[in-house]
């Protein structure tokens, strides 16, 4: 039996070439995703302590307040003054900006770190020059110093959230690449002084330690815990090693979780395509194994042969994909990590083996059915003609069972957003797929009927034959069909959830942003001087900074009387235009909790107010910052708000151009303002939308990369269907070949087949992720959102087009072999 099993191998190598290729591809995308992850944690080791290589102790803060100041001049001074203390620094980080050669700013988070002073605890890595050793000197990082054509010696100016740039003498040249400290954006390498001035923080966020000779780290840290006062802790060397390290690895481990939950998706849709492949192939088989069991074979040992073939297939092509899955790995850290944390592949034996085994029991797990199926026919059936005869309905219970489990998903993600359950949404979708599975042999033959009628009024008989060979046999469409849905069904399910996302933002900027212009901080605070630069400037008109805070049980958010307005969906009562010193608007909803009207008197922080207006804006906030329900709000004027709460940072200021200042003119003036200020980036509201959508777009570009994978796994699982179909209607074929069917028609033939069984796939899959998605969307309406669904019919028409498209290509081969064979020697084909 082995040798047969070996012999069946060869004989059927073609056949099994595609299903082959589908394990190979589900294989790459686990073996590439744990590469990339063992090599995330190799460099995460080799590049954790390259900040404090000279770094014996350090002293950080622990249960500190969210306004935290951290630590002062005086505590480093009195960690320095302990015995056995050489060398004792603070240091901090926080976002900055520098602007480039061209007066721009240098694009992307730009990190400011404070660099010691003192040679005893300095181990940064410097190519050109030295680090800062007094105010005013800077140190830029390799990359932007060579983008920018910055030369040491040369005067840079940074700022930050401190205020206005200044100038800084650049003395030297850091390389960061591919540590904790590359952001993407500069590095931007300060004294302490310095960097606590551009970054506005009040004090350092941990104090480095370098110890005396002949004293050990732990002993170091024991007598500087002793004088380090309440709610610090001291760490040794091998504590901040350990946890860099700790920390590095679990945003591998974190990165390497969303990528396999792709590649068990691709796995899937894998396994989809060789329980097909099997089903179809032992089929076919069906007098081989007859005739095996008269001459003695038993079933047991014929069962044991299928499995063992699809071992030996698994095998080998899991070890190809390996293979694969390294070229997968260059390519994903290319792709999702651009500044060098993985140094290379890192082909490990656990990876090689682990993927192996996983191939292997898919494609194994994927045959057991239809090897069961295959060998529980008698001998004496098996060896009758309809033995040949492969097409097999399916059963009325499980079509029933179907019935049932679908219409119960449809009805699940309809109730999603009456039920305000996240559980009922994913409920919903699985039910609807397990209905698609279990009812697919009678829903996807007539789905195929149905889009079939277009192609038979176009090409009559051609797509008569097409149709009828697609649906003959519903239990291999429906399986061929099925492994689409998943990946289609995925990609649709994001693309519409997308498209509804970025709808809802730009309909909150419009219902919320009634500004002209909008200066927006990176990353960081506005600086509180930008802000004075720009009220300074005739050419701006009203400015407003949109801040939330809650006070005395009230949601309270900053305005302006000639911007507000355009947030509002109506003035219930009052004047908007009489918001200023003293006076405050009340939204409707809170107006009617607490019986407050025009005139009345609402206290804020200890201060009484007068309401000039009651109004019902035309969505929720924007500004977070606060618990309570967005209907509990009251508006202050931004002076107002100011200078009652002068601590609660902004991160974007609302202006308008002044009365008789044109478009362009405005935009120059603001424009001149924001030249001293790197961290901060004029938009209107079109671009300001693009900057709040971005995200959207890259992470669905993210996702849909990600499943493309699982979607070309399916598309070689309709290759694979037909290519196996053709092999046994070859002497049908030959039949229809020899009464006058033209090579170009069995080619027509054989693509509109695979069109039609691509296009049912796919048109369900959209089916079901846009339902998905409407529930998801109904979802967080009921929570408070202000969502609609959005069809992206441009996209979702893109993923039909592709997928018909792919199918022709996959039509382009069985085609070939189909019509290369003589009419003759098809005609006796047994």
């Amino acid at each position: 039996m082995f040798r047969l099993t070996l012999r069946s191998l060869r004989a059927d190598a073609l056949r099994l070439a595609l299903s082959s290729l589908a394990i190979v591809l589900g294989v790459a995308f686990i073996a590439g995703t744990l590469m990339i992850t063992d090599s995330m944690k190799k460099s995460a080791y080799t590049k954790a302590g390259v900040f404090d290589r000279n770094t014996d102790a350090a002293v950080y803060l622990v249960d500190a307040e969210p306004d935290a100041t951290g630590f002062d001049q005086v505590a480093v001074d009195r960690v320095r003054g302990v015995d056995g203390v050489r060398a004792a620094e603070g240091e901090l980080t926080g976002l900055g900006g520098v602007l480039g050669a061209d007066g721009k700013p240098v694009l992307g988070y730009s990190l400011v770190a404070s660099v010691p002073v003192d040679p005893a605890l300095q181990s940064y890595d410097v190519p050109q020059g030295r680090l800062p050793q007094r105010s005013g000197e800077a140190v830029l990082d390799t990359g932007t110093v060579e983008e920018e054509k910055f030369t040491v010696g040369s005067m840079v100016r940074i700022g930050g959230a401190g205020g206005q740039a200044s100038d800084y003498t650049l003395v030297g040249v850091v390389d960061v690449e591919g540590t904790s400290r590359d952001f993407g954006g500069a590095f931007i390498g300060l004294t302490g002084p310095d960097a606590m001035r551009v970054t506005d923080n009040k004090g350092y966020g941990r104090i480095m330690v370098a110890g005396a000779d002949g004293v050990s780290d732990e002993e170091l840290a024991r007598r500087i815990g002793s004088v380090a006062g309440a709610k610090t802790t001291v760490k040794t060397h091998q504590q901040i090693i350990d946890e860099g390290v700790q920390d590095a690895v679990q945003d591998a481990s974190q990165f390497s979780m969303v990528l396999l939950m792709f590649a068990v998706i691709s796995v899937l849709v894998a396994a989809f395509v060789i329980a097909n492949t099997f089903t179809i192939v032992l089929a076919q088989r069906t007098r081989r194994i007859a005739l095996l069991r008269v001459v003695g074979a038993t079933r047991g040992q014929a069962f044991r042969s299928v499995l063992l073939e699809s071992g030996v297939i698994g095998f080998v092509a899991s070890l190809v994909g390996v293979l694969l899955g390294a070229g997968i790995a260059v390519g994903l850290g290319t792709l999702v990590l651009p500044d060098g944390r993985s140094d290379g592949v890192a082909l490990s034996v656990s990876t090689v083996v682990v993927s192996t085994l996983l191939g292997m029991a898919i494609t194994v797990g994927a045959a057991i059915v239809p090897a069961w199926r295959g060998t529980r026919v008698s001998p004496v059936a098996a060896l009758s003609d309809a033995a040949v005869q492969t097409t097999r309905s399916a059963g009325w219970l499980r079509l029933l069972i179907g019935a049932i489990v679908f219409a119960a998903g449809v009805v699940a993600l309809l109730l999603a957003g009456a039920t305000g359950s996240a559980l009922v949404v994913a409920a919903g979708g699985v039910l609807t797929f397990a209905g698609i599975v279990l009812f697919g042999p009678m829903l996807v033959p007539a789905l195929v009927r149905v889009l079939g009628w277009p192609f038979r009024l176009l090409l009559r008989s051609t797509a008569d034959l097409a149709v009828a060979n697609a649906v003959r046999n519903p239990r291999r469409i429906a399986a061929t069909a099925t492994a689409l849905v998943i990946g289609i069904g995925l990609v649709s399910a994001f693309m519409v959830g997308a498209q509804s996302t970025k709808e809802g933002i730009e309909r909150s900027v419009d219902n919320q942003i009634g500004a002209d212009y909008l200066v927006t901080a990176i990353g960081v605070d506005l600086p509180a001087s930008l802000v004075a630069d720009l009220r300074g400037r005739p050419e701006v008109g009203p400015l407003n900074v949109p801040r939330t805070v809650e006070s005395d049980g009230i949601r309270v958010i900053s305005g302006h009387r000639d911007l507000v307005g355009r947030g509002l969906d109506r003035v219930v009562a009052g004047d908007v235009g009489r918001l200023g010193s003293g006076t405050v608007l009340v939204y409707g909803e809170l107006a009617r909790t607490r019986g407050l009207a025009v005139d009345s008197s609402v206290r804020i922080a200890g201060r009484s107010f007068r309401v000039v207006a009651v109004v019902e804006p035309k969505g929720g906030p924007m500004m977070s910052g606060s618990d309570l329900p967005a209907g509990q709000t009251i508006v202050l004027s931004d002076d107002e708000f100011t200078a009652m709460f002068p601590d609660r940072p902004g991160y974007v200021a609302q202006l308008d151009a002044a009365d008789g200042v044109s478009d362009q003119r405005a935009r120059d003036a603001i424009a001149t303002v924001l030249a001293d200020y790197p961290t901060v980036t004029l938009m209107d509201q079109a671009g300001y939308k693009k900057s709040l959508t971005g995200t959207v777009d890259m992470l669905l570009m993210f996702v849909t990369a990600m499943l493309g994978l699982a979607v070309v796994i399916a598309l070689v699982g309709v290759a694979n269907t037909l290519t196996l179909s053709v092999v046994e209607r070859t002497r049908e074929n030959g039949v229809l070949r020899a009464v006058g069917l033209t090579r170009g028609r069995m080619r027509g033939m054989l693509a509109i087949e695979a069109v039609l069984m691509a296009l049912v796939g796919a048109l369900l899959g959209v089916g079901l992720g846009t339902g998905v998605s409407a529930g998801a969307v109904s979802f967080l309406n009921e929570l408070g959102g202000d969502f609609t669904v959005v069809l992206p019919w441009g996209q979702l028409g893109l993923i039909l087009a592709v997928a018909a498209v792919a199918a022709l290509a996959a039509s382009v081969l069985p085609a070939r072999r189909a019509v290369r064979r003589p009419v003759v020697e098809a005609l006796g084909v047994e």
